[in-house]
């Protein structure tokens, strides 16, 4: 066996994940992703099965494993029981473990993940903030939410929520007691050593690009070659 591969191993998730693919196909043929990505989960499930560390690596470096939406179709449609979703868990887990991640576009993307989705949860108690998520960053959002980031109290009041404020409702402020509970369920878990490692990953990595931490995550939020795609 390779040294990946056993390493692998250890990841409960490829233990109940890999029984016996005979790579049919059926979990590309029910895969989301795959329909826009150059994304085929039977093939990362066979270089799996292969043990080749060499081609492992390439797997852990590459952008592939990360087109994945984890909604485990295949879990369901597999003859086998097999669950490709749960090999890239653990594709992804051992990525980031050695640090491989950071060298592809889409595994760097981790590092915003773990600054502002993860960054919300422990400051604020939701995984979007509205007060974080700003136009500027995300002209995706559209010119609607430009106009209600200038309104958000008028906005969330006429929603009937309860931005920031005390007691019931939707976006209302989460107690500090609770937010050091989640914060310890990070520390339990392992949670804020994986988060450590991944943006001291992303800060070598904007050095290495000559960037600063703003310029690195303003290229990671505008970064997004066609080649990932289907028919590109």
């Amino acid at each position: 066996m390779g040294k990946l591969y056993d390493m692998l191993m250890q990841d409960y998730r490829l233990r109940e994940g890999l029984n016996a693919c005979i790579n049919c196909g059926t979990c590309t043929a029910v895969c989301p992703a795959a329909e826009f990505y150059r994304y085929d989960p039977r093939r990362i499930v066979d270089v799996v099965q292969s043990q080749d560390d060499s081609k492992i690596e390439e797997l852990l470096k590459g952008d592939v494993i990360w087109y994945c939406g984890e909604c485990m179709s295949c879990v369901t449609r597999c003859p086998r029981k097999n669950g490709p979703g749960l090999v890239i868990m653990a594709l992804r887990s051992l990525s980031i473990d050695l640090g491989y991640f950071i060298e592809s576009e889409k595994g760097r993307q981790q590092y915003l993940l773990s600054k502002d989705l993860c960054g919300n949860v422990l400051n604020y108690g939701y995984c979007v903030y509205p007060r974080e998520f700003d136009y500027k960053s995300h002209p995706e959002a559209g010119p609607v939410w430009e106009w209600e980031e200038k309104h958000l109290e008028d906005v969330f009041e006429r929603l009937g929520a309860n931005l920031d404020g005390d007691g019931p409702g939707a976006m209302r402020k989460i107690p500090d007691e609770d937010l050091a509970q989640l914060k310890r369920i990070f520390d339990i878990t392992g949670a804020t050593k994986r988060m450590e490692s991944v943006r001291e990953a992303g800060r070598k990595k904007a050095e290495e690009l000559g960037l600063t931490e703003e310029e690195f995550c303003t290229l990671l939020y505008e970064q997004s070659s066609p080649r990932h795609l289907n028919g590109q």
